[in-house]
Formats: C-alpha cells, sequence, structure tokens
C-alpha cells in the first residue's frame, strides 16, 4: 500500500499544476457551470481514477522506462507514432508555461523581475532531474500533502463567510468565463488535458513498479484524490463567487482576504505546484529520447532546461492560450486509444 499511495502522491502532485491551484482551471471548467459543475467534478472524478488506474498497469505490465513504449503498445505502429509525437509535445510545452508562470508569480507577489523568476525554477528543475526516479516521486508527492492542508483552510474560511444563496452564486458563476460550451464538455476537455500531459511520467511510475495491482491502485487513489480536491477548490470558489469573480488567481485572493501569511502560504503552494509541473514533465520528455542512466542524460537536461527557459520569455498568458487550449481538444485521441486498450486487455484470456 505504501508504494501505492506514493505512485498516488506524484500522479496528484503532477496533474495539480499552476492552473489548478490557483484556482483558474477549475473557475472555467467547473464553477463557471454553476450546479452543473458538481457534477462535472464527480465525472472527472470517476475519468482520473480510471485512466489513472489504466495508464499505470500499463506502464508495470510492459516494464517501460519512457512513454514511447506504452503509447505505441495503445496506439499501433501508425496512431502510436502520433500519440508520440502530441505527448512529447505536450511535455516540453507544459514545462515552458510553469517556467513562464513561476515568473509570473515571482513578479506579481515579491516584485522580483518576472525572467529571474524563472530562471529561479528552471534551475530547481535542472538540479532536481540529476537526482534518480526514487528521489523524484518522493520530491512531487511530498508537495501533494502540503497543498490540500492550505486548500481545507480556505475552504473552510469561504463557507463561514459565505455572503451570497446558492441561487445568487449559481447565477453569477454562470456569468464567469467557460473554458467549455456546457459542463459535461468542460470536464472532459479538463481530463482530457491533463491526461495528455501527465501520461508519461504515470507510465513512467507505473513501469517502476513490478506489481500491476500496486500500480494500479495507485493510479486509482491518485485520482479519487485529485478529484476530491476539484470538488474541494470547486466548492470553496463558487460559494465565494462573488468576491473572486474577474479576478486571475482566484484561491491566492481568498487566501490574502484570511490573513497575509495565509496568502504567502498560498503562493509557495503555487510555485511547488509548478515545481512539480515542471520536474514531472522534463524528466518524462527526456527520457523519451536518452534514458535516466545513459551518460548523456545530465548534459540533455541542462540543455533541455535552457531551452526551456528561452521558451518561456513569449510569457505565461500567451503560452497558456497556445498550449493548454491545443492539448485539451487532441488529447481526446488519447483517451480513446486508452480506452481500447483497456477493453482489449479485458478481453484477452487471464
Amino acid at each position: 500500500m505504501k508504494r501505492s499511495i506514493q505512485i498516488a502522491g506524484a500522479f496528484v502532485g503532477l496533474i495539480v499544476g499552476a492552473g489548478f491551484a490557483s484556482g483558474q482551471e477549475i473557475l472555467q471548467y467547473f464553477t463557471s457551470f454553476g450546479y452543473w459543475g458538481i457534477a462535472g467534478s464527480i465525472l472527472a472524478t470517476a475519468l482520473f481514477a480510471f485512466f489513472g488506474m489504466t495508464l499505470a498497469q500499463l506502464g508495470s505490465q510492459l516494464q517501460t522506462t519512457s512513454h514511447k513504449g506504452v503509447i505505441y503498445h495503445i496506439g499501433g505502429r501508425y496512431i502510436g507514432i502520433v500519440l508520440d509525437l502530441l505527448i512529447t509535445f505536450f511535455l516540453f510545452g507544459v514545462a515552458v508555461v510553469m517556467f513562464a508562470g513561476a515568473g509570473s508569480t515571482f513578479e506579481q507577489m515579491f516584485g522580483i523581475d518576472a525572467r529571474i523568476g524563472s530562471i529561479v525554477l528552471v534551475v530547481l528543475t535542472i538540479l532536481t532531474l540529476l537526482l534518480n526516479l526514487k528521489n523524484i516521486m518522493n520530491l512531487i508527492a511530498a508537495i501533494t500533502p502540503y497543498l490540500l492542508v492550505v486548500i481545507l483552510v480556505i475552504l473552510g474560511y469561504s463557507l463561514f463567510t459565505m455572503d451570497v444563496t446558492f441561487g445568487e452564486a449559481h447565477n453569477l458563476a454562470m456569468d464567469q468565463p467557460s473554458a467549455a460550451t456546457n459542463w459535461l464538455l468542460g470536464a472532459l476537455l479538463y481530463v482530457s488535458y491533463n491526461i495528455a500531459c501527465g501520461a508519461a511520467l504515470l507510465i513512467v511510475m507505473g513501469g517502476a513498479e513490478k506489481d500491476q495491482k500496486v500500480a494500479g491502485t495507485g493510479g486509482i487513489l491518485g485520482g479519487i484524490l485529485l478529484g476530491v480536491m476539484i470538488l474541494l477548490v470547486n466548492i470553496t470558489l463558487y460559494v465565494k463567487i462573488d468576491v473572486i469573480a474577474g479576478v486571475d488567481m482566484p484561491t491566492l485572493e481568498l487566501a490574502n482576504q484570511i490573513h497575509p501569511v495565509v496568502g504567502i502560504l498560498m503562493a509557495i503552494a503555487l510555485l511547488g505546484m509548478m515545481y512539480n509541473t515542471a520536474v514531472g514533465m522534463f524528466y518524462s520528455f527526456t527520457v523519451r529520447f536518452v534514458a535516466a542512466d545513459h551518460r548523456y542524460f545530465k548534459f540533455i537536461i541542462i540543455l533541455v532546461g535552457l531551452a526551456g527557459y528561452v521558451a518561456s520569455l513569449v510569457g505565461f498568458t500567451t503560452l497558456v492560450g497556445k498550449v493548454y487550449s491545443t492539448v485539451g481538444y487532441l488529447g481526446f485521441a488519447l483517451m480513446i486509444a486508452i480506452l481500447i486498450a483497456w477493453y482489449r486487455g479485458r478481453k484477452q484470456p487471464a
């Protein structure tokens, strides 16, 4: 069970990126649909648990050290090439978004130049990736409980200081900008985007575990925990929709209302999530091309990190708009391929 919990914690830590922790993703994909956002949260929980289990088990089954083997296994020779290229692009793109996001957070919260903030995260990411996979998993998993505690504090405050009725909150929520036309598509897009980005590391984590049941349990637990956190943040934003409407970082706004110290703790959580995501994405991207025990691995890590920093200078908002929108819809192809692979696996005799 300890190994399953470790996989679950790393899975959540990877998926819960800056957009989730800031509340902006949850606001656009769930809260903006009012009551129906709760249904979307529940659906997302079930899908995350299913896809988390399937990917971790496939990684364990094939004992892979890169996502490439599993992707070609589920997609075949031709579709596998397309999925492989898409995931590899997503990995680098999302890591770059995290570097740019760190720069924006340092500038907004502490008045530090965004370029310096980005460099700090790039250096931390490179140093972390020079460690082995076990240490990386431990570091990523360790930040998850911290974020959960901060979210629970903000949720408790929000519920006790709610100034609008649930009906009024629903109407206000429906006026917020949405990332989709309805709650069902919103939930599916959110899961699609995150699975596309998190599949690679989840497969690699599964590949490091010989027991398929342990790996699958880790994926399920991670999916459920992720869903619970989505639900908690969704409820938090819903009951304080009158306060956070139009705010770029809703949870940070609520944290600052409680106390400046809580605001700083939330800012640290945001940076921690960016760090988590950057580490996971860059590791998965690099091992796609060079094995972790290869003599040139460390050199490639540094080279890729510097390239990521240069790309991050485009800007956080621009990158989010271009990368996230692309990943959401194209990720459906991966979800369908995983579903087919799971169905075929069930039909095969034990």
